[in-house]
């Protein structure tokens, strides 16, 4: 049997570009916010951005300026996608995307270096709870950014590694709002819920905290589509009020049994923090 033998030495001399390592220029690159024309979304990411970033140099540009400046290296992009799963007939949700610019660009957002991708809403219909927490998933992003630059692990497993310690939790308020939680949970949950320490909240009491900046305080957000079916996502999230650290993140899958927001499970290991 004839087998190629090349020698171990070769291989020594490959060089491995992680993604920390693409990242690096991250602070010293122009982040060019994208704004889509939708002006209630817009008007709200402009102001957060001027209010809270400060991992980079920043401007703002419009969709066409992206389509003429994507290719180049020189610029990192914030910008809203939509996003569509395999088994989805169309894009169920609306999200926030860092990408680097650069070659391959023209292929499509899909093919260039993605940093970060946060949910925002449901891309038909959405609540309007998206407005109370923009400006948390600005500083999530950022958050993000900085722990991909320190560690790969952070820059390939994304959120969910980087917000799986609830320990920090305990102690604050724990607040929940109505339409986070699945339908399948009753009312005597709940209620064990409330007896524990965890407030279940109408949603506009639950924001009024977050746009309220209250202190010591944790309020969930849920992001699934207006019609989520099997084949969809949900994605559910604690975050501090205060200080908009991400405390729990969790994509799950939708099914013809279980539907979006927060499961009996979930909700309980909140209680066992």
């Amino acid at each position: 049997m004839a087998v190629v033998l090349i020698p171990c030495v070769m291989f020594s001399q490959a060089q491995i570009t992680t993604k920390k390592m693409k990242l690096e220029d991250f602070p010293e690159k122009t982040t060019k916010i994208v704004l889509s024309g939708n002006i209630f979304l817009d008007g709200e990411i402009e102001d957060a951005v001027k209010n809270q970033w400060t991992v980079s140099p920043y401007e703002f540009c419009t969709m066409q300026e992206f389509e003429e400046l994507k290719g180049s290296d020189d610029y990192y992009f914030l910008i809203t996608v939509l996003g569509q799963f395999k088994k989805e007939s169309e894009p169920g949700l609306e999200m926030l995307s860092l990408v680097k610019g650069g070659k391959g660009a023209d292929a499509g957002i899909d093919r260039m270096l993605e940093v970060i991708t946060v949910p925002v809403c449901s891309s038909r219909y959405p609540s309007g709870r998206e407005i109370s927490f923009i400006s948390p998933l600005i500083d999530i992003i950022q958050e993000q950014v900085q722990a991909a630059m320190l560690r790969d692990i952070n820059a390939y497993a994304g959120l969910q590694a980087s917000s799986s310690n609830m320990e920090p939790i305990r102690g604050k308020r724990i607040v929940i709002a109505e339409s986070d939680i699945n339908t399948d949970v009753d009312s005597l949950f709940v209620g064990w819920l409330e007896d524990s320490g965890v407030e279940v909240l109408p949603d506009d009491e639950a924001d009024a905290l977050m746009d309220a900046r209250e202190a010591n305080t944790i309020v969930s957000y849920t992001v699934s589509p207006y019609e989520a079916g099997p084949g969809s996502f949900c994605y559910k999230m604690l975050i501090d009020t205060q200080t908009h650290k991400l405390y729990y993140y969790r994509k799950s899958r939708i099914t013809k049994r279980v539907g979006p927001g927060f499961l009996s499970e979930e909700l309980a290991r909140v209680v066992r923090r």
